[in-house]
């Protein structure tokens, strides 16, 4: 099982840089443990968000870096820039490669969808059947179901631009590749979609 996390934190306006600064010192510490992969900072929808995503071998790993964020006094050595954080775990879809850093952006789609109850596999099973298609079109960074809380699915876009986002979303649509066949019945009204952008400090570009 590939183990994920995201971090999402809510910081005052103007201080993107300096957060994600205090976010690359901390990950670079000796005692870290876990893959970063992603610091990005929210440019559409919710405004004044970082948004952090890491890698984990194994849960012992994720569970020794949750307990070392949580005893942190200055958090992300940046703690008078930061209002509130949340962590959320998560693990990748099993049929999918291991995330790919490197410069595929600079515009990323974080889009959210919360499931029924009883839905992860039967989305899990309709994404498998179409992302080797649908990845034909664009990049898909990374596809991902929470272990904990409410039922629902993570998936990280990466496009050049809103242009070619648009082109390619609406490309896959016209072609009858996505969405999903079988998944959008698993869905609830629930959806949320934030483009965000790599900080200089983030792997992915």
């Amino acid at each position: 099982m590939k183990l994920y996390e995201l971090i999402n934190i809510t910081i005052k306006m103007g201080t993107a840089g300096t957060v994600a600064q205090g976010i690359q010192e901390y990950y670079a510490a000796s005692e870290a443990k876990g893959t970063l992969f992603g610091v990005w900072f929210s440019d559409i929808g919710q405004l004044n968000q970082v948004v952090v995503l890491r890698g984990f071998d194994t849960k012992e790993d994720q569970d020794a870096e949750d307990a070392r964020l949580a005893a942190q006094e200055n958090l992300f050595n940046s703690s008078e820039n930061i209002i509130d954080y949340s962590v959320e775990h998560f693990a990748g879809f099993d049929f999918l490669p291991e995330i790919e850093r490197g410069k595929f952006g600079p515009v990323y789609e974080i889009r959210t969808y919360e499931l029924k109850h009883g839905g992860v596999p039967h989305v899990l099973e309709a994404w498998k059947n179409a992302v080797p298609t649908r990845t034909e079109y664009s990049k898909l960074t990374v596809a991902m179901y929470a272990l904990g809380g409410t039922p629902r699915i993570v998936s990280i876009w990466p496009y050049a631009s809103l242009n070619e986002r648009s082109e390619v979303r609406a490309k896959s649509v016209a072609d009858g590749i996505w969405p999903p066949k079988g998944g959008p019945q698993w869905l609830t009204h629930q959806m949320n979609s934030m483009i965000a952008l790599p900080t200089a400090v983030s792997p992915l570009q």
